[in-house]
Order: structure tokens, then C-alpha cells, then sequence
């Protein structure tokens, strides 16, 4: 059990000239910080380095942070399978769960999590003038208490803490009041924790790159190209759900509002994406394996779960995801959980229409019937893929508008400046004490 620096010149630099197109207010803004902020210590430390949306975000986060002159750096957990299957119960059991930690599950994370805490601590140990340790998700968060005085503490939340099981609440209490400052992507996340004073809480909104592989502009042409590569027919009438293989995101309801529309559209395909990449997860491939049950080896069910399904062996599956998102009709995000849904965003820039269960993160990102839809069950989601197939031209009315949400509220400067500013303003008191 270990910490793993990522090493982010592996990570593409961000060209700052192109982000300032989509916003030279926020641009100006971070640069100023930037030259204040300059030389700051940013330790980030999450579960893993591929997979799911904490990882998409750092990848951009982290490089861009550092093109404003930060010295931001990112530490990952290297740790047996034991422990992982420990941090998604955990995960689960914050998401609403019923259930709890046996006693020896809880002395196994709070061990593996003193072994982190030990290697984390030599590490700043060597920076005498501080900085700010930013812990991400439950995984790592008990290493606060090994953390010196000289660093600000922040517990960045990126899961739906809406309706979570009250006995993990408890049993983590002692760290998140521990800390520094709490963000989450929600106001109504913090409700769990009212022992929480505010000025210990802060909300932020996840946001996309729009210049990765995933979310760069594409011809269609091209995308098009790629799905015929993949054995997906460009023109049928096609649906998407790209999403770990994960029961929050409701793989099978997907499957069964697939099967309800179909016997409306006769022509109509899904393509299920969820490439096993997040070691964190080790349910997935029981729920793959479920998955591919209930799609009974229909011919228009298209399952991608492993790279190597993509050719040539070094292909991009960000470039592959992003030409399915272009070339589907509806993207749909089922999931009965949901922090913040950055696959919802992704398709919305590409101005797809997209269904999405009514559940907390979507309810911010979508506002339902304008920039896409809010539903409340799989009959719901087939009744809204029925009326966009009957009604191609308010897909492409919705799809505008979905992009131009995106534009103004969720990209990644927008984000980085959020943070940006919470940097400023924590550091202020290391800074005093250093100095002291």
C-alpha cells in the first residue's frame, strides 16, 4: 500500500491561447491569480489515474493549474484488491446503500489509510513553507491526521451524498470535521453533514475539457467512419450510454427502455460503453456480466468493456467515445445516483439531446425540456427516445441549447478559476503561519 506520483509530463499541456477564446474574462481572471498563486504547493491525491470522472478531471485540472504556474502535483493509491473492494462499499453505502462497514473492513481502511498517511507525510515534510493537500473522494480521506499543521486541508466530494446511509456518515465524521474545507458539486450534498459550519463548505461544479481527444471538435465524416469500423450502423436511428459498468448508472434499465422503444422503432440500436480502466471498481464485471444477460445477444445491443476491442491496439478510446457521442441521436444517462454526470455534459457540447434520470447532478446540468430531459424511470426515457425519433428537428433545437449551457457554465476554465480562487484565499493562513 503505497502513493503513486503521476508523472504529468506524460499529460498533454494545455495551450492557454485557446482557452481564452471561450472566456476572456475568466482567462484574464486566472492569469491574475496565477501570477499570485505562482509557486504554490497543490497536492492532489485521488484513488486511481484512469477511469471515471475524478481522473478525467485532474488530467485536465492539474496541467492547466500548472500552465498558471502553480506547482500543482497528483499522488494515486497503489493498494491490494482487498482495500478497493472496501472504498466502493463505502462508496455505495454514501450514495444510499443499506448496509454497513463490519468492524474488520474498518480497521483494514484505517490502516491502509495510516500506511498512505505515513508515505504522504515524508513527502511534505520537505516543504517547509506549506501549502494545500487536496484529498478526493472517501478512499484516502482518513490520511488527514497525518497531514502537517503547515498544509490546508481540503476533502473535495465528487459523489451524490443526497440520501446516504447515516452509519457511514458517522463513521467518517471524525475526518471530514477534520478538515480544512469541504467541496462538493451540490448545495444539497452538505445536508448529511450538518455538523458542518459554511464557512467550512464550498460548492463547485464539475466541467469538460473541450480539447481532449473526448470533447475536441470532430467531422462527422470521420466519426462516422469510426463507428462503421465498430460495427455500428451510422444510419440507424442510434442511443448511447457511456458509463462504468456500475449499478448506480442502471445499465439494465437502459436495456429495458431500449427494448419498449424498439417496438416503436424497429430500427433503433444502443450502444453500451464502459471500459474496464478504474481499478476502484471491482464490481464492474459482475455487472457486465449482467449486462450482457439481459442483452441476449441481440445484434443491435453493441457492448464495448475492454480497450481491447479497439483497433488498431493503440487507438483512443476518448477519440472513439467522442464519435459516438457526435453520431447518436439520444445519449442517455440512467443513473438512480448521480454527483455530476460528465458524460451528460460531454454529448450536451456536442449538442446531442439527452435524457437523464432526475436525480442531483443532471438536475444542475439539465433544465428539462430546454436543454435536454429529466425523466423518472426506463418507460419514461422510451416514451422521450420515441418522441425525439418522431421529432428529429427538437433534438437538433435542444442540442443547440444544451452547447450553449455548456459554453457558459461547465468548461474546464470556468472550473480551474473556481478553484482558483479557493486556493487564494486558503493559503492566506499558511502563508501566516509559515511566516511565523
Amino acid at each position: 500500500m503505497t502513493l503513486n506520483e503521476i508523472q504529468l509530463d506524460s499529460l498533454p499541456k494545455p495551450e492557454l491561447s485557446r482557452y481564452e477564446k471561450l472566456n476572456p474574462e475568466i482567462h484574464a481572471g486566472l492569469s491574475k491569480i496565477g501570477k499570485k498563486l505562482h509557486g504554490n504547493k497543490i497536492y492532489h491525491i485521488s484513488s486511481t489515474a484512469t477511469g471515471g470522472g475524478v481522473a478525467e478531471l485532474l488530467r485536465s485540472q492539474i496541467p492547466y493549474e500548472k500552465s498558471l504556474g502553480l506547482d500543482s502535483r497528483w499522488f494515486v493509491i497503489e493498494a491490494p484488491r482487498s482495500f478497493f473492494e472496501i472504498t466502493k462499499k463505502i462508496h455505495n453505502l454514501f450514495q444510499g446503500k443499506p448496509g454497513f462497514l463490519s468492524k474488520k473492513e474498518k480497521q483494514q481502511y484505517l490502516e491502509e489509510n495510516g500506511r498512505l498517511g505515513k508515505d504522504m507525510a515524508k513527502i511534505l515534510s520537505r516543504e517547509k513553507t506549506g501549502g494545500i493537500v487536496i484529498i478526493h473522494d472517501p478512499q484516502p480521506l482518513a490520511i488527514r491526521e497525518y497531514i502537517p499543521k503547515n498544509f490546508y486541508v481540503i476533502s473535495r466530494l465528487h459523489i451524490d451524498l443526497s440520501s446516504p446511509n447515516t452509519s457511514i456518515v458517522e463513521f467518517m465524521r471524525p475526518f471530514l470535521s477534520s478538515v480544512d474545507m469541504t467541496i462538493v458539486s451540490n448545495k444539497d450534498f452538505v445536508k448529511c453533514m450538518p455538523w458542518l459550519p459554511p464557512r467550512k463548505i464550498r460548492i463547485i461544479y464539475p466541467a469538460i475539457d473541450p480539447f481532449t481527444d473526448k470533447n475536441r471538435s470532430l467531422s462527422r465524416d470521420l466519426a462516422k467512419e469510426m463507428m462503421v469500423q465498430y460495427g455500428i450502423n451510422p444510419d440507424r436511428f442510434t442511443i448511447s450510454q457511456i458509463s462504468r459498468f456500475d449499478t448506480w448508472k442502471d445499465p439494465l434499465g437502459v436495456i429495458k427502455a431500449y427494448y419498449l422503444a424498439k417496438n416503436k422503432i424497429p430500427e433503433l440500436q444502443l450502444v453500451l460503453v464502459g471500459f474496464f480502466e478504474a481499478q476502484d471498481d471491482p464490481e464492474s464485471a459482475d455487472v457486465f456480466n449482467e449486462v450482457k444477460k439481459h442483452s441476449k445477444a441481440d445484434p443491435d445491443i453493441h457492448l464495448f468493456y475492454n480497450m481491447n476491442q479497439l483497433q488498431p491496439k493503440d487507438a483512443s478510446d476518448d477519440l472513439f467515445i467522442n464519435a459516438l457521442q457526435l453520431m447518436s441521436d439520444v445519449v442517455i444517462q440512467a443513473s438512480t445516483r448521480e454527483g455530476f454526470g460528465l458524460t451528460i455534459t460531454e454529448a450536451m457540447w456536442k449538442a446531442r439531446p439527452v435524457i437523464a434520470r432526475k436525480t442531483s447532478g443532471p438536475m444542475i446540468q439539465i433544465k428539462d425540456g430546454q436543454t435536454g430531459f429529466l425523466v423518472v424511470s426506463p418507460e419514461t426515457i422510451a416514451k422521450k427516445i420515441i418522441h425525439l425519433h418522431d421529432e428529429p428537428r427538437l433534438g437538433i433545437k435542444i442540442g443547440k441549447k444544451a452547447a450553449m449551457s455548456v459554453k457558459k457554465k461547465f468548461l474546464m476554465p470556468r472550473f480551474v478559476y473556481d478553484n482558483a480562487k479557493i486556493y487564494q484565499k486558503s493559503l492566506e493562513p499558511v502563508h501566516n503561519l509559515t511566516a511565523n
